[in-house]
């Protein structure tokens, strides 16, 4: 992908080029190697560890066995650049419920531990204690690399910062409210984001594992930030030093990853150097497609000492 925030990739290339990256390859019964990011610079994005990992789970379960939750710690910060191997180990094999776990590792060194809960769809009693919130639909918003181009320009960060912000995005995001780097002023920790691929994946009746695993890498996005509002702080500023450390995800129900999805995020308490997220996920028509729980570590950056 090309860094040049002036061109304008094509929004299939990108989709795709993320089903790439999700999809491990198979190198032993209960091992998988996962891609690395095309043109990657810089720290492995979490949500990235995550959804090839829960490909290597899923891709070890059978009998229509469908992923329902998911629990995962981030042991060390991953370099783009470098393989991803993912080595899983088949912990329980029931009638209606499975458990995987997966390990990811760089150069030998284990990034990631994930453990993975799988049900074969019954049905059952249902309620919806969540509402979707009431907010703008996507058409009515500019589009997030709209806003991170005018945020980029205005705002003084560094370079580095900046070429990760404006880096052409497979998920296309649309906010109805002012994220962590769009905002200096403390605000309620609260925000709402649609998101969607850029271009379409394969239909979920051929495909749902991948649908789910684009879920959870869009799930990363914008959601440790969520606990930096109330204090006026951003990363993309720097700051702010920070790092995902464990996050987890319950699936509800199938949904299109391709289709507008609303991720409704907030952060109940932060304290200790660390910020505890929250997130729910709906479709269009208000399901409530997924929950999701992240603890982050959160420090204000120190300055550099003068002279």
């Amino acid at each position: 992908m090309s860094d040049n925030s002036d061109e304008t990739p094509d929004p299939q290339q990108l989709t795709d080029g993320l089903v790439r990256l999700l999809t491990v390859e198979r190198k032993g019964e209960d091992s998988f190697r996962g891609r690395q990011q095309k043109d990657g610079f810089g720290r492995v994005f979490g949500g990235q560890v995550i959804a090839q990992a829960l490909q290597a789970a899923q891709a070890t379960v059978g009998d229509g066995k469908h992923a329902h939750s998911l629990h995962a710690y981030f042991l060390r910060g991953g370099e783009e650049g470098v393989d991803i191997d993912h080595a899983t180990a088949r912990d329980f094999e029931g009638r209606s419920f499975a458990n995987r776990r997966a390990v990811a590792s760089q150069n030998g060194k284990p990034i990631l531990n994930l453990t993975a809960s799988f049900q074969r769809p019954e049905e059952g009693m249902a309620h919806q204690d969540s509402a979707m919130p009431d907010v703008a639909p996507p058409e009515d918003l500019k589009s997030d690399m709209e806003m991170r181009r005018y945020f980029a320009d205005k705002g003084n960060m560094p370079e580095e910062t900046r070429k990760i912000m404006l880096r052409p995005r497979p998920i296309e995001m649309r906010t109805t409210d002012k994220l962590h780097w769009m905002n200096a002023e403390p605000k309620e920790p609260r925000a709402h984001s649609w998101f969607k691929t850029a271009g379409t994946l394969p239909p979920i009746a051929d495909d749902p594992a991948i649908h789910r695993a684009v879920i959870a890498y869009a799930s990363d996005y914008t959601l440790l930030g969520t606990s930096a509002l109330p204090h006026g702080l951003s990363w993309m500023r720097g700051e702010l030093v920070g790092a995902s450390l464990d996050h987890a995800i319950w699936f509800h129900r199938e949904a299109r990853a391709d289709e507008w999805l609303l991720y409704a995020t907030d952060a109940p308490w932060s304290g200790s150097g660390r910020g505890f997220n929250r997130g729910r996920i709906f479709d269009r028509d208000g399901n409530l497609v997924a929950s999701v729980a992240q603890e982050g570590m959160m420090r204000r950056r120190k300055k550099a000492p003068e002279g």
